[in-house]
């Protein structure tokens, strides 16, 4: 059949991969599965029902919830009756929900729990369009999900495919509101073309099928992980929903997936707690460990030698299996994206026979521009890869990475002007990262434009590129290099609490119960000036980190420093650690 809109998919693998397991979720610790069958008749049932309720073509349906069959179920439902789904992230503020809701002039809202719905159900006053509020699970105050399903019926079931077959492939499908570093979100407009075209395209970079499982827990409001449910239903590939971000662990032993998505933070934290169980080693098994991980550090996809590869293997044996083993033991590719991935990080993975396959690209590109692809080689360690298949890159004069192709959006909700700002007159979008090819053909990020800047002696500093080499720092949770107009680059530092605490307990030093407490010991801010000066040798001297200052806070979604993909909000950090800016810059 042709797949011209992205409903057809749901309907592509009934047709070709009919899967007993097409969606599963852990619930009273049983995994329940939802048929490909199943899913359809839900989702017809639920487009009667949306109907019905008297849901127009162009009507928004916003949807606030954890990664569930029934997000999925929802998305195609609202899709079939030409509505435009509208994916709120769950953690942020009050204050954007009502933002987004009235921008978007949200008819309905379905939501996955009691916390979510009284958020909504505080700004609901301030917004005139919303109607009604439903709930995946039982909520004091919100209607069950189920009443939104209709029985069969022949006018309606005839309304239904009506409604369908007037969609067109350049129709809008859904507003995606981005995180935004700084201001307001903009709704990003995406086609069924925009993101099915990024879907097939990237069907080949898929090195799993009808046979394999995945595992999914990166937030499915981020086009990032839709896009890829999107192609694992187009592939037959089973999805696995994980029960939260604290149970990956456990669920990744239980599903043993094939492939599953991940944030460079993520691994981060992966490689922090084999790293902290590495160090608990001792004697034999601590040599080992250590032999192993410094072999991982020097692996490259090409020009090793046999002797490396012969070391390698027997390291894959004797270590790395457990690396495998903590992961279920069958992945076969991790895709990595949303910020830049440590190439240090990507060298042990992919030598611990973990594939890591790093990727590149933006919500308004419905997301892949370039990922990294095992076939023939196609894979280089420090660029996000070769660019896929229908999609145009140049670099422009500045350096910054232009992109043409049927996955550029069809511009920003009610912004004209911000439109045009991105999307220059011959069709380009312009991405804002500066960026390079290597080898001609492997793309590379090096930073974000607005984000280079000048110290007072005239000299520029791209800090994401430094951030992500001090990170490799087990010690340094998160950094932010500051010094714009400063005669000086310096940083601000959130220490690793738990890997702090263990380094002192090993040496006896006394650093108090408390992150404030920490910061403040001698000792401790002597072991991270011996880090950031290891660091500093990475860089020319006009980049060297001359000064820092740890905080006394972790940054996260909730506390406002970070996005929702876990970017740093610069100006919001800078705000909040002023004091400290004042002290290392007087």
């Amino acid at each position: 059949m042709d797949v011209k809109r992205l409903f057809d998919v749901a309907y592509y693998q009934l047709e070709k991969y009919p899967q007993p397991d097409a969606f599963c979720d852990k619930k009273n610790g049983k995994w329940l599965k939802t048929s490909t069958k199943e899913y359809i008749e839900k989702a017809n049932a639920m487009s009667r029902g949306l109907i019905k309720k008297g849901i127009q073509p162009g009507d928004a349906v916003a949807i606030i919830s954890n990664n569930r069959s029934e997000w999925n179920i929802s998305d195609i439902a609202v899709q079939q009756v030409g509505g435009i789904l509208v994916p709120v992230y769950p953690t942020i503020t009050e204050d954007i929900y009502a933002y987004i809701f009235n921008d978007a002039r949200v008819k309905l809202c379905i939501v996955s729990d009691q916390e979510l719905f009284d958020k909504v159900n505080r700004i609901i006053s301030k917004v005139p369009t919303l109607n009604e509020v439903y709930s995946y699970t039982s909520v004091n105050g919100a209607k069950p999900w189920t009443e939104l399903h209709a029985d069969a019926d022949t006018a309606l079931d005839q309304e239904v495919e009506k409604r369908k077959a007037a969609i067109k492939a350049e129709d809008l499908v859904t507003l995606i509101y981005t995180s935004g570093t700084t201001g307001n979100p903009k709704g990003v407009m995406l086609s069924h073309n925009n993101i099915l075209s990024n879907v097939l395209a990237c069907e080949e970079r898929l090195p799993v099928g009808k046979d394999a499982v995945a595992l999914s827990f990166l937030p499915v409001c981020h086009i990032y992980e839709r896009m890829l449910l999107y192609l694992y239903q187009y592939t037959g590939v089973s999805v696995y929903f994980a029960e939260s971000m604290d149970t990956i662990g456990d669920n990744l032993k239980e599903v043993k997936p094939n492939v599953f998505t991940a944030v460079p933070r993520l691994l981060e934290k992966v490689f922090d707690k084999i790293m902290a169980k590495g160090e608990e080693l001792s004697g034999i098994k601590r040599k080992l460990f250590f032999w192993a991980l410094a072999l991982g550090e020097e692996y490259d996809v090409i020009g090793k030698s046999a002797m490396y590869k012969f070391k390698l293997g027997i390291a894959r044996k004797l270590v790395f299996s457990k690396w495998q083993a903590a992961l279920g033991g069958n992945v076969e590719v991790v895709a990595s994206g949303s910020a830049a991935l440590q190439p240090r990080l990507a060298r042990i993975f992919m030598a611990a026979g973990v594939p890591v396959m790093e990727g590149y690209g933006l919500t308004e590109t419905s997301p892949v521009i370039s990922v990294n692809w095992e076939k023939d080689n196609l894979v280089r360690i420090a660029t996000t890869g070769t660019v896929i298949k229908g999609v145009t890159v140049k670099i422009a004069e500045d350096g910054e990475i232009l992109v043409k192709g049927p996955n550029v959006m069809m511009g920003y909700y009610n912004m004209p002007k911000e439109t045009a700002e991105v999307i220059d007159a011959d069709g380009w979008f312009h991405t804002g990262d500066i960026g390079t090819f290597v080898e001609g053909k492997f793309l590379k990020i090096t930073d974000r434009k607005k984000e280079i800047f000048k110290t007072s002696g005239g000299k520029y500093i791209a800090p994401q590129l430094m951030e992500n080499k001090f990170k490799e720092s087990r010690f340094i949770e998160q950094i932010m290099i500051i010094g714009e107009n400063q005669k000086m680059p310096a940083a601000f530092i959130v220490p690793a609490v738990d890997v702090v605490k263990e380094w002192c307990k090993h040496n006896a030093i006394d650093c108090g119960a408390t992150q404030q407490e920490m910061i403040k010991n001698g000792k401790v801010i002597e072991q991270f000036q011996k880090e950031v000066d290891h660091y500093n040798t990475f860089f020319g001297d006009w980049e060297k980190v001359k000064r820092f200052e740890l905080t006394d806070c972790q940054w996260s979604i909730g506390t406002g420093e970070m996005t929702p993909t876990l970017k740093l909000k610069r100006k919001v950090i800078m705000a909040k650690h002023d004091d400290l800016f004042k002290k290392i810059y007087g």
